[in-house]
């Protein structure tokens, strides 16, 4: 007898069991998910399936009980250490805060109210270490999946991971399915849990592709600290693909192209092949400076949400970090992080600026899956909620820690600190008195800290933005975040497919928006800088240097395509075309207006950003 919910077929039956007619698979299917790392790849299939083991039911004497626990404490002591030694890999490959995505898997197996449990179990039952960890362990994953949360629904696979670990211990475990793939694949699977995505041979993994998973999960952290072109949230891809099946992973749009066409497959080489010939023509400015060719310079700075990422940022030509995303100390914790923790991720980053800028964003926290997990009723709207500088001020104590160890790491290098989508001027005036009360307790404490340290204000809503010259007079700069500044603007969710062709970035409102900011922060002679992803989109570099915009801040790979833009135009060229864009009532007016004149630039070089 085995225990009820564990599966005995294997992954190809179990696929093949919810397949369709493998007639109907053999066509081209494209599939769309969520873009989490960049880059093109075309390959060849490799399945990870999450098969579970089978566990016997069986009795044992009560002689057995002391045998039992035994073999139970040094199958978690051998899972304790595989842990500690992927956690040791991954900081030492990926850095410190990837590394802390184990920091819960470690501390479970060491939990003693679960161990106790088990124990329990095999004493008064009388069945194996096996069973009694399969029972426990599913115990605590239903308990987790009840909540209905999709926070602890990822808690919920992290167990069953350790689960499938410490099983595998008291088993014995055949050769991983990861451990078998001997030729450069792309990984598919339903969900990677942590283990698996950390534990990837770079060498043979050359992209990613899921059918769970969002931005902030483990295999897009991973992945994008890879390198490795991925594509998460695809839902029924394992389901459609079998092992060896031809595949596209399009990282840059977020796109699965199973078994392509040759015409398909034929346009996507010529893409890939002239996306890596571009880059490598742009790697060989990154020791130049991004200067107009009327001489107007032009700072390129990275978006990070991890200190290693500065690296990159460096790498590519960056002149600093222009958005440092904090929020990766809370997501990938258990506990929320301590002032020490903050402190030791900012001056990593400082430590590898070497002396270039570092603007720090506070916890942008709010909408994300895990504070709607910590409410006892997650919020029906969170985007409209308590999220962002509400979130932060909501909770004093903790934002008080960030704020602390910000003003702390400034006394280290040139930092500068904004508070994210600000849509009222009190939000403002409570966050800079938290600020200015513990500057007083520094000062009292005879800790250094910068005293000047510029403070800014992310212009991410339209109340912000019709009110950027108020917020002008009580801030060092602005920062204009696109991503937000669209949805709020044109009320579009670009997370909802059925709406996400709605999201236009180029849509006159919003482009009248960000000429008033830049024209607000001018008047008030404050610096403006733009960050969200229009500022890596060659498409929009000349609208955005004609509105006035000097600093632009993007992801580090996206630095030396928009420095080539910058180096192949003059501002006369840039002013010319943001005075005729704002002549122009829809959107695809402004659009086809700028790859009309991108395309002029370098047809070449450019011609992935100018299709239509």
């Amino acid at each position: 007898m085995h225990a009820r919910y564990r599966s005995a077929q294997p992954d190809a039956q179990l696929r093949a069991s919810r397949r369709p007619g493998r007639n109907a698979a053999c066509t081209m299917q494209i599939i769309k998910g969520i873009a989490v790392s960049p880059g093109i790849i075309v390959g060849r299939a490799f399945l990870v399936g999450t098969a579970e083991q089978v566990v016997p039911h069986r009795i044992i004497d009560p002689s057995e009980v002391t045998a039992q626990h035994a073999r139970l404490h040094a199958a978690l002591a051998a899972a304790s250490a595989e842990i500690d030694e992927l956690r040791e890999r991954t900081r030492r490959e990926l850095g410190p805060e990837p590394a802390k995505i184990f920091e819960f898997h470690a501390g479970l197996l060491r939990d003693r109210v679960l161990v106790s449990a088990v124990e329990r179990r095999v004493a008064n039952d009388f069945v194996t270490a096996e069973q009694a960890v399969a029972d426990q362990f599913r115990v605590l994953v239903d308990q987790f999946n009840r909540m209905g949360n999709e926070v602890f629904e990822q808690k919920a696979n992290d167990i069953l991971d350790l689960e499938r670990r410490v099983l595998g211990r008291l088993m014995g475990e055949e050769k991983s399915r990861l451990a078998q793939l001997d030729a450069p694949a792309i990984v598919i699977a339903h969900e990677l849990t942590p283990s698996q995505a950390a534990g990837m041979d770079r060498s043979k993994v050359i992209a990613i592709a899921t059918d769970l998973g969002g931005r902030t999960g483990h295999t897009s952290i991973v992945a994008r600290a890879l390198g490795l072109p991925a594509v998460v949230g695809c839902q029924r891809l394992s389901v459609e693909v079998e092992d060896g099946d031809q595949l596209i992973v399009d990282g840059n749009d977020g796109v699965v192209i199973l078994r392509p066409d040759s015409r398909t497959l034929e346009e996507y080489r010529r893409k890939q092949e002239r996306s890596q010939r571009s880059r490598a023509a742009m790697r060989e400015l990154s020791g130049h400076e991004a200067v107009t060719k009327c001489g107007v310079r032009i700072q390129l700075m990275g978006n990070i949400e991890f200190p290693e990422e500065v690296e990159s940022m460096l790498a590519n030509g960056g002149d600093g970090v222009g958005l440092y995303r904090t929020e990766f100390l809370w997501l990938t914790r258990k506990e929320p992080p301590t002032e020490q923790d903050h402190m030791d991720a900012y001056l990593r980053a400082i430590t590898l600026l070497k002396g270039k800028p570092l603007t720090i964003r506070t916890c942008d926290l709010g909408a994300d899956k895990y504070t709607q997990a910590q409410m006892e009723e997650p919020e029906r709207n969170p985007f409209l909620g308590l999220r962002s500088i509400r979130h932060s001020l909501a909770n004093p104590a903790e934002f008080k820690l960030q704020l602390r160890a910000i003003l702390r790491a400034s006394a280290h290098g040139s930092v500068k600190m904004m508070f994210p989508l600000v849509s009222n001027l009190m939000e403002l005036r409570q966050g800079k008195l938290m600020l200015a009360d513990i500057s007083e307790e520094l000062e009292d404490e005879g800790i250094a800290f910068d005293r000047q340290m510029p403070v800014g204000v992310m212009i991410e809503v339209p109340s912000a933005a019709l009110m950027a010259r108020v917020f002008a007079a009580e801030s060092n700069f602005f920062s204009i975040g696109t991503n937000d500044l669209v949805q709020y603007t044109l009320a579009v969710d670009r997370g909802n497919e059925r709406v996400a062709h709605l999201y236009q970035s180029a849509h006159p409102a919003v482009v009248y928006l960000a000429k008033s900011i830049v024209r607000a922060a001018r008047s008030a002679q404050i610096d403006c800088s733009l960050c969200g992803e229009m500022a890596g989109e060659p498409l929009f570099s000349m609208l955005l240097l004609g509105m006035g915009l000097r600093t632009l801040s993007m992801v580090p790979d996206q630095i030396p395509v928009i420095k080539r833009v910058i180096r192949s135009v003059t501002i006369e060229q840039c002013e010319h075309l943001a005075r005729r864009v704002g002549s122009f009532d829809s959107e695809r007016q402004v659009e086809t207006a700028l790859r009309d004149e991108l395309r002029k630039l370098d047809p070449d070089v450019f011609g992935q950003w100018v299709s239509e």
